[in-house]
């Protein structure tokens, strides 16, 4: 079958489309017919080898996290699905890819689409959903009435925190440029920053729960809008000695990660909030709630562009530019 590998990591990871081996399932998985998988930027960065000691890959690897398509085998302890189910799910951190003609998915990960949605709007939802409902839901216990701050609120993660804390009742702030200010607002921010005239930091005050979603020093420069007793859940890093002792990493990793996020860590005890990385873990029966939300229409997939499977690697090279507005997704089917 047709997939979209990588050889090699580092610069010159000789990304490109091989002929694979057709998965053979586990006893818990579903084999997908893929319809459409969802480019992540996490897609951009496995490749260059950001996160190869604690990624685990047998190379060459197939690329890709999210899937939507329709299951035409199972496994023999599979009992929640069968052959002609629509699913959507996400394979990260499970050696896993989907990009791809086919799939293994374990059934832990999967969830039913909704009916709603086509395959290419289901494809969108799975990674950034998860984690958005991780970090929000059950890392920062975001309540009705606090306050959240989602920088990049244009983005594919932005774009669905949005939604999701409005859901959970939360006030939500966010950063766009000049363009999509209203676009941001439309999908439910309360408080938003044009970034091309003004500093977050000078402009909100009083947060709960801070969503690092950008590089650079602004995770340490949101500390200061947060209330004492606030929480910044990052999602590009750095990675701390809690993430290194859960992914059980060898003493010297844990060491090297604790020498990395050193400093983001001791400014949080100075300004009195916590600190915390996550990385989003698969899982069904939370997609399955999600699910039941974008089945009502509270929330939302957000689509900037639809590639063919052919122009996989074009996708791969527009989502690192940026500047999509949304999510980017394969039609692979």
């Amino acid at each position: 079958m047709k997939a979209l590998t990588f050889q090699r990591y580092g610069k010159a990871p000789g990304i490109g489309f091989a002929e694979v081996a057709r998965p053979v399932l586990k006893p818990d998985e579903l084999l997908v017919e893929v319809h459409a998988a969802g480019v992540n930027p996490i897609d951009n960065m496995i490749p260059a080898g950001t996160f190869r000691p604690v990624l685990k890959f047998d190379l060459p690897a197939t690329l890709g996290s999210d899937v939507a398509g329709v299951v035409i085998e199972v496994g023999s302890a599979v009992t929640r699905f069968k052959p002609g189910d629509a699913v959507f799910a996400s394979v990260f951190d499970l050696g896993k890819g989907t990009f791809a003609e086919l799939a293994a998915v374990p059934e832990h990960a999967a969830a039913h689409k909704p009916d709603n949605l086509d395959f290419v709007q289901a494809a969108a939802v799975p990674m950034v959903a998860l984690t958005c409902w991780q970090a929000l839901k059950e890392r920062a216990g975001l309540q009705a009435g606090q306050k959240v701050f989602v920088p990049a609120g244009s983005g594919g993660i932005g774009s669905f925190a949005i939604q999701l804390a409005r859901h959970f009742g939360a006030t939500v702030g966010t950063t766009t440029s000049t363009a999509n200010v209203q676009w941001v607002a439309d999908l439910g921010a309360d408080e938003v920053v044009d970034y091309k005239t003004q500093a977050f930091e000078q402009v909100l005050r009083g947060y709960d729960v801070v969503l690092g979603t950008l590089r650079g020093d602004a995770i340490e420069r949101s500390m200061d809008i947060l209330k004492p007793g606030g929480k910044v859940v990052s999602l590009i890093g750095p990675l701390d000695p809690a993430f290194a002792r859960a992914r059980r990493l060898n003493p010297v990793l844990r060491w090297v990660l604790g020498l990395m996020s050193r400093r983001i860590r001791r400014l949080a005890r100075q300004r009195d909030v916590s600190y915390s990385f996550l990385f989003v873990r698969p899982d069904g029966a939370q997609l399955a709630e999600i699910g039941a939300l974008l089945s009502t229409g509270r929330i939302r997939p957000v689509i900037d562009r639809v590639f063919p499977f052919d122009e996989a690697k074009e996708a791969l090279g527009y989502l690192a530019q940026g500047r999509a507005k949304g999510k980017v997704v394969l039609r692979i089917r």
